[in-house]
């Protein structure tokens, strides 16, 4: 779920407009390149796997512009690396440290999320889901069954008890032959995987944790088959956006539009419906059609509108 949301946001590149008219204007460098140590794919990747875990994800500035100390390059700050002060109340930052240095509270970029993120509000769901696997993984493992030893004989030492435990505990995990005498027996207490119920807590875990993420249980239920055809797939797309991936890009693209980073007047979006969202070609030519015949645009915009390089013009 985790790769899902964050591989799905960072894959859509950011774009600069002008807020007046909409337009694609010239980007600062860190439009395309937010650090200079990594593509924009990773760093917005870990920027959303912050916000997604924590609720909230850290920026450094590495570099500024001259003119107008605007940042030009940013790294990412895993959280864990991260620590603050507050004022009396706790309510205001006084001061930022990464591992444990203080740090000008100018550098520090924070982009808060929706909500405390999910550990905090799903830990003991994830927790859960790690027990049952642990669990899972070594009944796997270790195929004999458990049970108990009894001895028929006169009572042992508990310095011996535990000794023959720890010999039988060794024999089973080898899988090597163990040796009872007459007085001792061993009473197995079997129950196989369907009785253990490993596979229906897997997949009540499955979907508890895609609430947690907000995804589609179907995205991580392997067992359920859907058949999907182009045009039900654009609209999964269009219900993953909305549903999953919007609160993230949202808080992404208006905390770096802000104007301590971008310049008054511009903002940065995702270019999801150039992307992520694209009409089938079809519909978009149906509709370029349709606005042609009404004299709404002209034919150079019409191949503008479908990336095609209008007669007579460079490539765009």
């Amino acid at each position: 779920a985790r790769n899902l949301i964050c591989g799905t946001v960072a894959s859509i590149p950011l774009e600069y407009y002008k807020k007046s008219t909409g337009e694609v204007i010239a980007p600062p460098r860190w439009i395309n390149q937010l650090s200079k140590s990594q593509p924009s794919f990773v760093t917005l990747s870990w920027i959303v796997d912050s916000l997604l875990f924590y609720g909230v994800s850290y920026l450094l500035v590495t570099e500024r512009y001259a003119e107008d100390g605007r940042p030009a390059s940013f790294e990412w700050v895993a959280n864990t690396r991260v620590t603050f002060t507050t004022d009396l109340y706790g309510i205001t930052v006084t001061q930022y440290y990464i591992d444990a240095s203080p740090v000008d509270m100018n550098d520090i970029v924070t982009i808060q999320g929706f909500d405390e993120g999910v550990l905090e509000r799903g830990g003991r769901t994830i927790q859960a889901a790690i027990d049952v696997e642990r669990a899972a993984a070594q009944n796997s493992a270790n195929p004999q069954p458990a049970g108990f030893l009894k001895n028929s004989g006169a009572d042992l030492p508990p310095n011996e008890v535990q000794g023959l435990i720890a010999a039988w505990k060794r024999a089973r995990q080898n899988n090597s032959t163990a040796y009872l005498t007459s007085t001792l027996d061993y009473s197995p207490v079997s129950f196989s995987p369907k009785d253990m119920m490993y596979n229906e807590a897997v997949q009540n875990l499955s979907t508890q944790v895609a609430r947690a993420m907000n995804v589609p249980a179907y995205y991580l239920s392997a067992d359920q088959n859907t058949t999907m055809t182009y045009a039900n797939v654009q609209d999964e797309r269009k219900q993953f956006y909305a549903l999953s991936i919007e609160p993230y890009i949202q808080a992404i693209q208006t905390r770096l539009s802000m104007d301590d980073i971008s310049t008054s007047g511009h903002e940065v979006r995702f270019a999801v419906y150039d992307t992520f969202l694209k009409n089938d070609p079809l519909v978009e030519l149906q509709v370029i059609e349709k606005l042609l015949g009404l004299g709404l645009i002209t034919t150079e915009q019409a191949m503008g509108m479908t990336d095609l390089t209008p007669n007579g013009s460079e490539g765009m």
